[in-house]
Parts: structure tokens; sequence; C-alpha cells
């Protein structure tokens, strides 16, 4: 019995040993960052952004590809069943995205806490939009032509059970109206369609919303505040709809990388966001560093923002 416990005891220490060898050199090779969506929107502007400053901060080569599909979902489950816990393979992760696609869907193939959650680096609230050609000028007057053919109106958004979608849920909610959501792999891909004509209104991100002010009418925004770049853009509170929310984005490593390399680049990620910022900002992005147990406090947070309208459609 002395014996086991020595073995493993000394296991352990091994392992420590092993954890902090593998943190004094990390990192040593490429890293390559998964974003679980399309070319083109948030996450991938975000991610061009960082590159070169994740290189020179870590000293190694930082390799952005596309794993897109089923609003991130495709990308996620398949990085929770085969990404190595080195610090060598990273994904964009997306709130409430990851809370609200497990609850919904058994078949989501991955969990929210089956990340080692690195930072939480920007929010964007949503903003209803219409085309600038649309007769609807107002939020009410979007409503009425909800109420009017129910079912008629439709919205594109980035992905099922994203921010877009469920904020999409919560005006259905609030005003008794009935809508069609399409959901698309990205901002991306949404963008298009939109200025063609094949939807009815977006409810999409504050960054869509500055690049194509010119093109389109902003009904609302979810924030608790006006946004400094929207400025004649109301906020759905103050029109009287209790509906605040948007996406957080970060990134995440494997569950079980260890704590040492998590910090590495969480320190490298958070150096970058200052670097960044004042080409972040004007595009709509609000800038957050969520680290360590603050970043675990996020996830916890939006799933209880959450939490009332993903029981809903539960029940239902």
């Amino acid at each position: 019995m002395k014996r086991l416990f020595l073995m493993m005891a000394l296991m352990a220490v091994s392992c420590v040993s092993f954890q902090a060898q593998a943190a004094d050199s990390f990192p040593e090779k490429p890293i390559t960052y998964t974003i679980p969506f399309g070319p083109g929107g948030e996450s991938d502007i975000t991610a061009r952004l960082q590159k070169q400053h994740l290189e020179t901060l870590l000293g190694v080569p930082v390799n952005i590809v596309y794993q897109p599909g089923a609003g991130g979902s495709v990308g996620w489950s398949a990085f929770q069943h085969s990404a190595k816990p080195t610090g060598y393979e990273l994904i964009g992760t997306n709130l409430p995205h990851i809370v609200s696609q497990p609850m919904i869907r058994e078949d989501a193939g991955f969990t929210a806490d089956g990340f080692e959650h690195v930072i939480w680096f920007h929010f964007t609230p949503n903003v209803l939009i219409v085309p600038k050609s649309s007769p609807i000028k107002t939020v009410a007057g979007f409503i009425a032509a909800a109420k009017d053919k129910p079912g008629s109106i439709t919205i594109g958004g980035s992905g099922n059970l994203s921010a877009n979608h469920l904020d999409v849920l919560r005006l259905q909610e609030i005003t008794d109206t009935k809508m069609t959501y399409i959901p698309y792999k990205g901002t991306g891909a949404l963008k298009p369609d939109f200025l063609a004509g094949h939807m009815s209104a977006m409810m999409s991100s504050t960054m869509l919303s500055i690049e194509l002010q010119d093109q389109i009418r902003v009904l609302a925004i979810t924030a608790e505040a006006r946004h400094p770049y929207l400025p004649n853009v109301p906020t759905f509170k103050e029109l009287g709809y209790d509906i605040v929310g948007g996406t957080s984005r970060g990134v995440a490593a494997p569950k079980g990388t260890p704590k040492e390399v998590i910090n590495i680049l969480a320190k490298a990620f958070a150096e970058t966001n200052l670097l960044i910022k004042d080409k972040q900002i004007p595009q709509g992005f609000y800038q957050t560093t969520y680290t360590g147990e603050a970043a675990k406090d996020l996830v916890n947070q939006v799933n209880d923002n959450y939490m009332t309208i993903l029981q809903e459609i539960v029940n239902k």
C-alpha cells in the first residue's frame, strides 16, 4: 500500500513538473485558431486584427481556419471531441450560443463547460435593421406589420439559438407576434442576401449597422444605453420593450489545457485587445477582458439572463 501511495505521489509530481516545463517552453510551434463561422463576420474580422499582434507577442505563427455550420456547433463539437489540450489548438467562442444550443438540442455535440475559457474579448449588442427602401420606419411600425400578417415578416440572423435568434424570440414573446427567423452560417453570409432584398429585416450586430448605415435603417438596439456611433438609434428599453442582450466573443482552449498555458494565452489576447481597440470600437464593438474566474462567471451570468426564454422554448 505504501508503495502504491508513493507511486501515485511521484506520478502527481511528474505531472505538475511536465506542465511547468510545457508552460516554460510554450509556445514552440504554430497555433491553430479556428473560427466556427464563415469568413467575413465579426469573429473573423476580429481574428484577422488579432493575428499579427498575437504572432508578435507569442513568437509563433497563428493560423486562422474556418469550420462553419449549425450556428457554430459543428466547429465546437469537433473541437471538444478532437482538439488536444496543449494550447496549440484554439477556437472562437460566442455567448449565448454555447449555453443555449446544448440546453435546447441534445445533439449539440458540445457543452459550455467543455472548454477552458481563455478570454472574452468583446461584446456587441443586437440591432433590428430594415432596408432603407422599407416602408417600415419604427419598431412600432415593424410590430404592426408583423401583427397584420403573422409569419410574413422574415428576419435574418447569424445561427440558430444565437443572440440574434434569441432576441427575435424575445421580441415575439413581448409583442405577441409571429415572425419567421432565417438562420445563416455567419454575418458574412447574411449581409449579401439582406442587401439583395431576400428578407424583411435583420437582427444583427452593431458592427454591421455601422458598416452599412448608408444602405439601411436601424430601428432599435438591445443595449442599456444608446451607442456612441449610433446616437440616433433608440434602445428597445426606451421604446418600452425590455430587451437587453447581444453577443460576447472570446477564445477557448480544450478542457485540461495546463493553467500556465492558459495564462500565457490570456495575457497575449488581453494585450492584443488594447492594441486593436482603436479599430474595433469604431466598428461597434465594446472591448472587454474577462479571464480566469471572471470568464467562467460571465458564462453563468449569460446563462441566467437567457434562461427564461430558453425554458419557454423547451416547454413548447
